[in-house]
């Protein structure tokens, strides 16, 4: 039987981790310490995995079920969605590599190996102190 918001909300925490099954390999893990924490249970190339979906109350029950048929969606095209979970996370943490400060600290640093930063290539991308004298100048 399909859990309930009311059942998610009775679960409590006991002396052992125990799960309160939702359906089609989702179930909530509730811990000792309090936590209770989304999972899915998959087979895939003759393999069982387990998914990590999020904990609960900041993963509701109807986003769990999302995730959770969102999951088997890529089973059933023959992708593992831990693969493409642990992707997203590699292509989030990568992000932030591409900024501009970034970009340019990179291209300055491989000038500085080249031995073209001695032409004046060096000089740090933020220069505080220059601000000070702009703003003194036009006082």
């Amino acid at each position: 039987m399909p859990l309930t918001d009311t059942a998610i909300r009775a679960a409590k925490a006991g002396d052992k981790p125990y799960k309160l099954a939702d359906g089609g390999g989702l179930y909530l893990l509730a811990n000792p310490t309090g936590s209770r924490l989304w999972r899915l249970k998959y087979r895939i190339e003759g393999k069982e995995k387990l998914l990590a979906i999020g904990p609960d109350p900041e993963v509701s029950l109807a986003k769990a079920r999302d995730r959770r048929d969102d999951a088997k969606k890529a089973i059933v095209d023959g992708v593992d969605p831990s693969a493409l979970k642990k992707r997203a996370r590699e292509e989030a943490k990568a992000a932030p590599v591409n900024t501009f400060r970034a970009v340019a600290e990179e291209h300055l640093a491989k000038l500085t190996r080249e031995g073209l930063a001695e032409r004046g290539w060096s000089v740090p991308v933020a220069m505080p102190q220059s601000a000070a004298k702009m703003s003194e100048m036009h006082h």
